[in-house]
Order: structure tokens, then sequence, then C-alpha cells
């Protein structure tokens, strides 16, 4: 087993993306840009020769044309996700090949950093409404591919959060203890109590992604994961816990140049395990495996939303926005204050 454990039907592909019309004028002028920058290796040649992913969008309404929306009832905590994320309909294919990792939104990077500011301050601000009315939760769930970008998200979206009100848990290999447990003992006794935001750093997806491409489990087990994974999910979200979703999607090549850049950089050493090489080899299985578990596993109480994640602003972007938008949808409110509270004077 690797180090980090997370290295560890219909006839519809089908995907859901607020992305606008105006994505596919973007990505024209981003392949001029990339010809006039003269990009090296496959990601630059098969941008020069026109090879690239359809938008989010074109992807939403060919998948739209051919099959129709899944009728699913949708947690009303949930707000959509930011436009340019593609959430994935319940009930419907992912196909992450259609997805463009590379997209930007159009958006200029200085610019949508100093958004990204105010949408922290946002997070920030409702955070503490949560903790205050200490009724209710949110679960963050992030899952990406080795150097997929989750610890950097983690760090960039919820910086000046309190602490107070905010845990992250990292799921590495099992110990011997959670090993002799169901799979999902240590991911529930890691679920967020009332008033609290907890981010899983991978999750319970590891049970259906590592030990199938490990072949660490019988098919059998890891197929009836699902439903189970499906079950855990909407118990949390009947008792008050609002789940959030994301996939950090990163292109081959996106990987390959991460990876090449942490051998480079000694100070980047401790986060390079010879073992992600030969866990890159398994990237197709990997790819099949995310896509069966956002296609099997997006519900209407925890759909999963798949971030464009090659661009690590616009990610960072994307995914402070929905986590604002959520919270905002969510709606905490601080407790009422004590009716004599106006009256009292402070003694000297």
């Amino acid at each position: 087993m690797s180090k980090h454990h997370g290295k560890h039907r219909r006839d519809q592909t089908l995907g859901e993306t607020e992305a606008s019309a105006s994505q596919r004028d973007v990505s024209h002028r981003k392949d001029a840009a990339h010809r006039k920058s003269g990009l090296k290796g496959k990601k630059g040649e098969a941008r020069r020769a026109g090879h690239r992913p359809p938008s989010s969008a074109h992807w939403a309404r060919e998948a739209e044309s051919r099959g129709g929306m899944a009728h699913v009832s949708v947690d009303p905590r949930l707000a959509p996700a930011a436009t340019g994320i593609v959430t994935v309909r319940p009930g419907t294919r992912c196909d992450l090949g259609l997805i463009d990792a590379d997209a930007d939104g159009g958006l200029d990077k200085d610019a949508a950093k100093a958004a990204l500011a105010s949408e922290r301050a946002r997070i920030a601000a409702l955070q503490e409404r949560l903790y205050a009315e200490h009724a209710r939760s949110l679960l963050v769930v992030f899952q990406a591919i080795d150097t997929g970008g989750k610890d950097g998200t983690i760090r960039a979206v919820f910086e000046g959060v309190n602490p107070q009100g905010c845990r992250v848990w990292s799921f590495k290999v099992p110990s011997a203890e959670e090993s002799d447990h169901d799979f999902l003992w240590r991911y529930h006794a890691k679920a967020p109590a009332r008033g609290m935001i907890n981010v899983f750093n991978r999750s319970h997806y590891e049970d259906v992604l590592v030990v199938r491409v490990k072949d660490l489990v019988p098919e059998p087990v890891w197929r009836e994961r699902y439903g189970q994974i499906n079950d855990f999910e909407r118990m949390l979200s009947a008792a008050g816990t609002t789940v959030l979703k994301f996939f950090l999607h990163i292109s081959k090549d996106e990987q390959r140049e991460r990876l090449e850049a942490r051998i480079a950089n000694p100070e980047k050493h401790w986060k390079f395990d010879p073992a992600d090489l030969v866990e890159r080899r398994s990237w197709d299985a990997y790819q099949a495996a995310f896509a069966d578990a956002l296609s099997e596993c997006s519900t209407g109480q925890a759909p999963w939303h798949v971030v464009p994640a090659n661009r690590k602003w616009y990610r960072n972007l994307l995914i402070a926005r929905t986590i604002a938008d959520t919270l905002e949808a969510m709606d905490p409110r601080f407790p009422e204050a004590k009716a004599d509270i106006a009256g009292l004077t402070v003694p000297d």
C-alpha cells in the first residue's frame, strides 16, 4: 500500500454548469495565446492543433439535448455552484474527458485574487454566525488525483476563518483500529458537530477509489459502497449537516508539470514521494474510478462539483464563492439576545 491511502447507467452523459456561453470565445482567445507563447510538450501541441476538450457549457448543452434532466429533490440549503463549476446531475453519467481542466472563465488573475479576498471575508462572517447559532454544520469534501491541489485550496480558501469553528481532517492509510471497523467508521467520527465547518482532505471516497485501483478489496465489496456512501451522506444531511463535495480536476500534463516542479525545488521535496511516479501510471484507472464515484454518488442532498483546477487562482475563487453562497443559503442566525441586556451598565 502506498504512503497515502488516497493514492491508494444510464446511457446519459450529463453535467450541469453555470458557465456562460462566452466560454467558447474565451477558449479561442486562450488557444491563440498558447500558440503565441509556443507551449512545449503534448499539451501545447494539442492546443496548437485545436484538440481541446469542449467547454463545460458546451458539454452541458450537448448532454441536455441527448438525455433531459433528472428529477431529484435538491437540498434547499445548497446554493448553485459558482459559474465555471460543473455540477454532476444526480442519476446521470459524468465524463471527465469532456471537462476543460484548463478553463479560466475569461477572468484576469489579479482580479480573481481580489475577488477571492472578498469571498473569504464572506466565509469568515458567515462562519461566525454558524458557530454562534450552534444548530447546524457544514462538511466540505475535497477529492483529487495526486498534485490536484487539495492542500493549497484549503489553505487559500479558509484563510482568516476562526479555527475555533473549523476543523481540517486528512485521511491516509487507515490505522489498525480503523481497519478493524467498517470503512465509514473513521469518517463518521470526524463529521462536524453543530456550529462547525469540517473539511475532509481526502474522504470516505478513498474506499471506492484507491481500493479499487489497487485491488485491495473485491469488486462486489467496493461497488456496494456507493449506496452505503449515499446513505451516510443522506443521514448527515438529515441530522443538519450540509455536505459540499468538490472534485479538483487537473489534466495529466498539468500533473506532470507539478511533479517536475516538486522534484526541481528542494523545498518541495517533502511533498514528493517516488511512489507518486508509480501512481501516475494508473492515471486512466483513477480517472475511471473518479468518474464512477462522481456518477454514482451525486445526489440531491450532496451533489458532486467538478472544479477546473489547472489554474490555481481560478480554482480557489470558484470554491470560495460556492462555499460562501452555500453558507448564505443556509442563513445561519445569531441567537437572540436576552431582553434585558440593552439596559445593563458596566460597573466601574
